[in-house]
Protein backbone atom coordinates (compact mmCIF):
# COMPACT_ATOMS: atom_id res chain seq x y z
CA UNK A 1 0.00 0.00 0.00
CA UNK A 2 2.59 2.55 0.71
CA UNK A 3 4.33 2.26 -3.10
CA UNK A 4 0.68 2.96 -3.86
CA UNK A 5 0.09 5.74 -1.54
CA UNK A 6 3.46 7.44 -2.94
CA UNK A 7 1.92 7.85 -5.87
CA UNK A 8 -1.35 8.88 -5.33
CA UNK A 9 0.24 11.83 -3.20
CA UNK A 10 2.94 12.36 -5.67
CA UNK A 11 0.13 13.33 -7.81
CA UNK A 12 -1.08 15.66 -5.38
CA UNK A 13 -4.28 13.90 -4.32
CA UNK A 14 -4.99 13.31 -0.41
CA UNK A 15 -5.33 9.56 0.89
CA UNK A 16 -8.68 8.70 2.07
CA UNK A 17 -8.95 7.61 5.60
CA UNK A 18 -8.35 3.35 4.79
CA UNK A 19 -5.52 4.23 2.65
CA UNK A 20 -3.74 6.10 5.01
CA UNK A 21 -4.15 3.51 8.00
CA UNK A 22 -3.04 0.56 6.11
CA UNK A 23 -0.02 3.07 5.32
CA UNK A 24 0.88 3.50 9.15
CA UNK A 25 -0.14 -0.07 9.93
CA UNK A 26 2.59 -1.33 7.68
CA UNK A 27 4.96 1.37 8.86
CA UNK A 28 4.29 0.26 12.51
CA UNK A 29 4.62 -3.14 11.92
CA UNK A 30 7.72 -3.09 10.57
CA UNK A 31 6.67 -4.08 6.92
CA UNK A 32 7.28 -1.33 5.03
CA UNK A 33 11.33 -0.34 4.32
CA UNK A 34 13.30 2.95 5.48
CA UNK A 35 13.26 4.18 1.76
CA UNK A 36 9.47 3.76 1.30
CA UNK A 37 8.93 5.37 4.88
CA UNK A 38 10.89 8.40 3.73
CA UNK A 39 9.59 9.11 0.22
CA UNK A 40 5.87 8.45 1.80
CA UNK A 41 7.01 10.84 4.48
CA UNK A 42 8.15 13.66 2.21
CA UNK A 43 5.76 13.87 -0.34
CA UNK A 44 3.16 13.87 2.57
CA UNK A 45 4.94 16.72 4.17
CA UNK A 46 5.07 18.40 1.06
CA UNK A 47 1.47 18.19 -0.23
CA UNK A 48 0.66 18.83 3.60
CA UNK A 49 -1.49 16.72 5.75
CA UNK A 50 -5.12 16.98 5.64
CA UNK A 51 -7.63 15.82 8.86
CA UNK A 52 -8.71 12.60 7.53
CA UNK A 53 -4.63 11.84 7.35
CA UNK A 54 -4.02 12.88 10.76
CA UNK A 55 -7.01 11.30 12.23
CA UNK A 56 -6.41 7.62 10.51
CA UNK A 57 -2.49 8.14 11.14
CA UNK A 58 -3.34 8.79 15.00
CA UNK A 59 -5.96 5.78 15.02
CA UNK A 60 -3.01 3.86 14.25
CA UNK A 61 -0.50 5.11 16.64
CA UNK A 62 -2.89 5.26 19.69
CA UNK A 63 -3.51 1.15 18.76
CA UNK A 64 0.37 0.45 18.61
CA UNK A 65 1.23 2.41 22.17
CA UNK A 66 1.82 0.72 25.40
CA UNK A 67 -2.21 1.57 26.71
CA UNK A 68 -1.73 3.40 30.65
CA UNK A 69 -5.05 3.05 32.09
CA UNK A 70 -6.56 5.05 34.79
CA UNK A 71 -9.32 5.06 37.52
CA UNK A 72 -9.78 9.08 36.87
CA UNK A 73 -12.34 10.96 34.70
CA UNK A 74 -10.59 13.59 34.16
CA UNK A 75 -7.30 13.50 32.40
CA UNK A 76 -5.16 16.16 30.98
CA UNK A 77 -2.31 16.67 28.78
CA UNK A 78 0.24 19.82 28.42
CA UNK A 79 2.11 18.17 25.50
CA UNK A 80 2.43 20.27 22.59
CA UNK A 81 4.26 19.81 19.02
CA UNK A 82 7.47 21.82 20.18
CA UNK A 83 9.41 22.95 17.54
CA UNK A 84 8.90 26.70 17.32
CA UNK A 85 12.78 27.72 17.63
CA UNK A 86 12.29 30.41 19.56
CA UNK A 87 14.68 29.31 22.08
CA UNK A 88 11.88 29.27 25.26
CA UNK A 89 12.08 27.41 28.61
CA UNK A 90 9.87 24.44 28.61
CA UNK A 91 6.71 26.29 29.60
CA UNK A 92 4.60 22.69 29.81
CA UNK A 93 6.30 21.09 32.23
CA UNK A 94 6.01 23.28 34.38
CA UNK A 95 2.27 24.03 33.79
CA UNK A 96 1.49 20.13 33.86
CA UNK A 97 2.71 20.55 38.00
CA UNK A 98 0.85 24.01 38.45
CA UNK A 99 -2.29 22.14 37.23
CA UNK A 100 -2.07 18.86 38.79
CA UNK A 101 -1.33 21.04 41.86
CA UNK A 102 -4.73 22.65 41.81
CA UNK A 103 -6.71 19.66 41.71
CA UNK A 104 -6.09 18.05 38.28
CA UNK A 105 -4.92 14.40 36.97
CA UNK A 106 -2.56 14.98 34.91
CA UNK A 107 -0.64 12.46 32.40
CA UNK A 108 2.28 14.63 31.01
CA UNK A 109 3.21 12.64 27.60
CA UNK A 110 5.99 14.37 26.55
CA UNK A 111 10.15 13.09 24.91
CA UNK A 112 13.51 14.11 24.82
CA UNK A 113 14.43 17.19 23.03
CA UNK A 114 14.62 17.16 19.22
CA UNK A 115 15.87 20.70 18.92
CA UNK A 116 17.83 23.27 20.42
CA UNK A 117 14.80 23.31 23.32
CA UNK A 118 14.87 21.35 26.42
CA UNK A 119 12.72 18.19 26.31
CA UNK A 120 10.19 17.63 29.18
CA UNK A 121 12.31 14.20 29.57
CA UNK A 122 15.51 15.59 30.01
CA UNK A 123 14.49 18.25 32.81
CA UNK A 124 11.83 15.52 34.93
CA UNK A 125 15.15 13.33 34.43
CA UNK A 126 17.58 16.03 35.94
CA UNK A 127 15.15 16.51 38.56
CA UNK A 128 16.12 12.73 39.74
CA UNK A 129 12.70 11.46 38.45
CA UNK A 130 12.57 8.06 36.90
CA UNK A 131 11.31 8.69 33.01
CA UNK A 132 11.37 5.19 32.93
CA UNK A 133 9.30 3.72 34.87
CA UNK A 134 7.36 0.26 33.83
CA UNK A 135 3.47 1.21 32.72
CA UNK A 136 2.15 -0.08 35.80
CA UNK A 137 4.09 1.97 38.22
CA UNK A 138 3.27 4.60 36.11
CA UNK A 139 -0.52 3.44 36.09
CA UNK A 140 -0.08 3.36 40.37
CA UNK A 141 1.60 6.83 40.04
CA UNK A 142 -0.76 8.83 37.65
CA UNK A 143 -3.93 7.23 39.96
CA UNK A 144 -2.04 7.70 43.76
CA UNK A 145 -0.57 11.53 43.31
CA UNK A 146 -2.65 13.13 40.09
CA UNK A 147 0.82 13.42 37.80
CA UNK A 148 3.04 11.18 35.88
CA UNK A 149 5.53 11.29 33.03
CA UNK A 150 4.59 9.48 30.13
CA UNK A 151 8.24 9.04 27.98
CA UNK A 152 7.22 8.79 24.47
CA UNK A 153 9.59 6.62 23.54
CA UNK A 154 9.17 3.95 25.87
CA UNK A 155 5.20 3.79 25.29
CA UNK A 156 5.49 4.23 21.39
CA UNK A 157 7.86 1.38 21.35
CA UNK A 158 6.34 0.87 17.00
CA UNK A 159 7.82 4.13 16.32
CA UNK A 160 11.31 2.53 16.32
CA UNK A 161 10.59 1.14 12.35
CA UNK A 162 10.25 4.58 11.69
CA UNK A 163 13.04 5.98 13.21
CA UNK A 164 15.86 5.51 11.11
CA UNK A 165 13.71 7.27 8.00
CA UNK A 166 12.70 10.05 10.33
CA UNK A 167 16.48 10.61 11.04
CA UNK A 168 17.38 10.14 7.23
CA UNK A 169 14.78 13.29 6.44
CA UNK A 170 16.06 15.10 9.84
CA UNK A 171 12.69 17.72 8.99
CA UNK A 172 9.38 17.31 10.87
CA UNK A 173 7.18 15.18 9.15
CA UNK A 174 3.52 13.94 10.01
CA UNK A 175 4.98 11.84 13.42
CA UNK A 176 5.66 15.55 14.76
CA UNK A 177 1.96 16.52 14.58
CA UNK A 178 0.57 12.89 15.76
CA UNK A 179 2.87 12.71 18.61
CA UNK A 180 0.79 15.09 20.97
CA UNK A 181 -2.73 13.66 19.63
CA UNK A 182 -1.77 10.22 20.43
CA UNK A 183 -1.32 10.46 24.85
CA UNK A 184 -1.21 6.66 26.29
CA UNK A 185 -3.55 7.36 29.09
CA UNK A 186 -6.19 8.32 26.27
CA UNK A 187 -6.39 12.33 28.27
CA UNK A 188 -9.50 13.79 27.87
CA UNK A 189 -8.41 17.21 27.92
CA UNK A 190 -5.48 18.70 26.11
CA UNK A 191 -3.92 22.27 25.98
CA UNK A 192 -1.59 22.15 22.44
CA UNK A 193 0.71 24.66 21.36
CA UNK A 194 1.26 24.12 18.17
CA UNK A 195 4.44 25.42 15.80
CA UNK A 196 2.20 26.82 13.18
CA UNK A 197 -0.81 28.77 12.85
CA UNK A 198 -1.59 26.55 9.96
CA UNK A 199 -2.19 23.68 12.46
CA UNK A 200 -4.36 24.96 14.88
CA UNK A 201 -7.90 24.76 13.27
CA UNK A 202 -6.23 21.56 12.01
CA UNK A 203 -5.49 19.88 15.24
CA UNK A 204 -8.91 21.53 16.69
CA UNK A 205 -10.57 19.37 14.07
CA UNK A 206 -9.27 16.25 14.57
CA UNK A 207 -9.61 16.59 18.28
CA UNK A 208 -13.29 16.95 17.65
CA UNK A 209 -13.42 14.17 15.98
CA UNK A 210 -11.00 12.06 17.65
CA UNK A 211 -14.13 12.17 20.84
CA UNK A 212 -11.61 14.34 23.11
CA UNK A 213 -13.68 16.32 25.64
CA UNK A 214 -12.27 19.62 25.66
CA UNK A 215 -9.06 20.88 24.15
CA UNK A 216 -7.36 23.99 23.23
CA UNK A 217 -5.00 24.48 20.54
CA UNK A 218 -2.41 27.34 20.53
CA UNK A 219 -0.08 29.13 18.54
CA UNK A 220 1.35 32.66 19.78
CA UNK A 221 1.72 35.09 16.97
CA UNK A 222 4.88 35.32 17.95
CA UNK A 223 5.59 32.07 16.87
CA UNK A 224 5.38 30.33 20.35
CA UNK A 225 3.67 27.18 20.54
CA UNK A 226 2.48 28.47 24.21
CA UNK A 227 -0.28 31.16 24.67
CA UNK A 228 2.62 34.27 25.16
CA UNK A 229 2.70 37.17 26.95
CA UNK A 230 4.89 39.12 24.60
CA UNK A 231 1.60 38.99 21.53
CA UNK A 232 -1.56 38.27 20.81
CA UNK A 233 -2.65 33.90 20.50
CA UNK A 234 -4.38 32.69 18.13
CA UNK A 235 -6.79 29.99 19.84
CA UNK A 236 -9.13 26.80 18.65
CA UNK A 237 -10.90 25.52 21.39
CA UNK A 238 -12.78 22.11 20.87
CA UNK A 239 -15.04 20.17 23.43
CA UNK A 240 -17.67 17.62 21.81
CA UNK A 241 -19.48 19.37 19.49
CA UNK A 242 -18.29 22.30 18.64
CA UNK A 243 -14.83 24.65 17.80
CA UNK A 244 -14.52 28.49 18.13
CA UNK A 245 -11.60 30.39 17.64
CA UNK A 246 -10.48 33.15 19.29
CA UNK A 247 -7.70 35.50 20.15
CA UNK A 248 -6.53 35.58 23.61
CA UNK A 249 -4.82 39.28 24.76
CA UNK A 250 -2.17 38.85 27.98
CA UNK A 251 -2.98 42.43 28.59
CA UNK A 252 -6.55 41.57 28.98
CA UNK A 253 -5.82 39.33 32.05
CA UNK A 254 -3.40 41.89 33.56
CA UNK A 255 -0.25 40.91 32.50
CA UNK A 256 2.30 42.78 31.36
CA UNK A 257 3.82 42.31 27.87
CA UNK A 258 6.97 40.27 28.17
CA UNK A 259 9.99 40.03 25.61
CA UNK A 260 11.18 36.76 24.17
CA UNK A 261 14.45 37.45 25.34
CA UNK A 262 12.53 37.87 28.94
CA UNK A 263 11.38 33.82 28.24
CA UNK A 264 14.46 32.42 27.06
CA UNK A 265 15.58 29.47 28.18
CA UNK A 266 18.46 27.29 27.85
CA UNK A 267 19.87 24.05 28.13
CA UNK A 268 18.77 21.52 30.93
CA UNK A 269 20.82 22.76 33.91
CA UNK A 270 18.82 26.33 33.00
CA UNK A 271 15.39 24.80 32.17
CA UNK A 272 15.61 22.86 36.05
CA UNK A 273 16.58 26.27 37.48
CA UNK A 274 13.48 28.27 36.03
CA UNK A 275 10.96 25.40 37.05
CA UNK A 276 12.23 25.07 40.51
CA UNK A 277 12.33 29.19 40.94
CA UNK A 278 8.73 29.37 39.18
CA UNK A 279 7.55 26.22 41.72
CA UNK A 280 9.38 28.32 44.87
CA UNK A 281 7.81 31.29 44.31
CA UNK A 282 9.25 33.78 42.17
CA UNK A 283 7.52 36.74 40.26
CA UNK A 284 8.67 37.89 36.75
CA UNK A 285 7.42 37.15 33.12
CA UNK A 286 8.56 33.51 33.32
CA UNK A 287 5.97 33.25 35.88
CA UNK A 288 3.11 35.44 34.42
CA UNK A 289 3.47 32.61 31.08
CA UNK A 290 3.03 29.91 33.28
CA UNK A 291 0.44 31.32 35.19
CA UNK A 292 -1.80 32.06 31.74
CA UNK A 293 -1.14 28.77 30.31
CA UNK A 294 -2.09 26.94 33.77
CA UNK A 295 -5.21 28.83 33.54
CA UNK A 296 -5.75 27.52 30.23
CA UNK A 297 -4.93 24.33 31.13
CA UNK A 298 -7.01 24.84 34.65
CA UNK A 299 -10.09 26.08 32.34
CA UNK A 300 -9.97 23.24 29.90
CA UNK A 301 -10.08 20.55 32.07
CA UNK A 302 -13.29 21.76 33.77
CA UNK A 303 -11.99 23.05 36.88
CA UNK A 304 -12.28 27.39 36.22
CA UNK A 305 -15.06 28.34 33.99
CA UNK A 306 -13.34 30.94 32.30
CA UNK A 307 -9.82 31.19 32.11
CA UNK A 308 -9.80 34.06 34.17
CA UNK A 309 -10.92 32.30 37.16
CA UNK A 310 -8.09 30.02 36.35
CA UNK A 311 -5.73 32.32 36.80
CA UNK A 312 -6.81 32.95 40.31
CA UNK A 313 -6.80 28.67 40.98
CA UNK A 314 -2.74 28.93 38.81
CA UNK A 315 -1.66 31.36 41.36
CA UNK A 316 -3.16 29.73 44.51
CA UNK A 317 -1.17 26.65 43.02
CA UNK A 318 1.98 27.56 43.08
CA UNK A 319 1.92 30.11 46.10
CA UNK A 320 0.34 27.40 48.04
CA UNK A 321 3.07 25.40 47.34
CA UNK A 322 0.94 22.75 45.94
CA UNK A 323 2.52 22.73 42.80
CA UNK A 324 6.00 21.95 44.04
CA UNK A 325 4.61 19.32 46.57
CA UNK A 326 3.55 17.32 43.25
CA UNK A 327 7.27 17.84 42.21
CA UNK A 328 8.30 16.24 45.53
CA UNK A 329 5.25 13.70 45.79
CA UNK A 330 6.71 12.58 41.94
CA UNK A 331 10.45 12.63 42.95
CA UNK A 332 9.38 10.20 45.32
CA UNK A 333 7.30 8.21 43.80
CA UNK A 334 10.39 7.35 41.88
CA UNK A 335 12.78 6.11 44.23
CA UNK A 336 9.61 3.30 45.09
CA UNK A 337 10.50 -0.05 44.10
Amino acid sequence: MIREAIKIIAENNDLDSLQMACVMEEIMSGKAETPEIVSFLKALSQKGETVKELIAAVKVMRKHAIKINSSREVLLDTCGTGGDARGTFNVSTIVAFVASGSGIAVAKHGNRSVSSRCGSADILEALSIDINMPYKKIEKCLDDIGIAFLFAQNLHPAMKYAMPARREIGKRTIFNLIGPLSNPAQATHQLIGVFDKKWVGIFAEVLLNLGSTHALVVHGKDGLDEITTSDNTDVAESNLKSIKTYEINPQDFGFNKSTLDDLAGGGVADNVKILLEILKGVHNPKRDIVVLNSAAAIYVAGSASSIKEGIKKAEDSIDSGKALKKLELLQEFSKKG
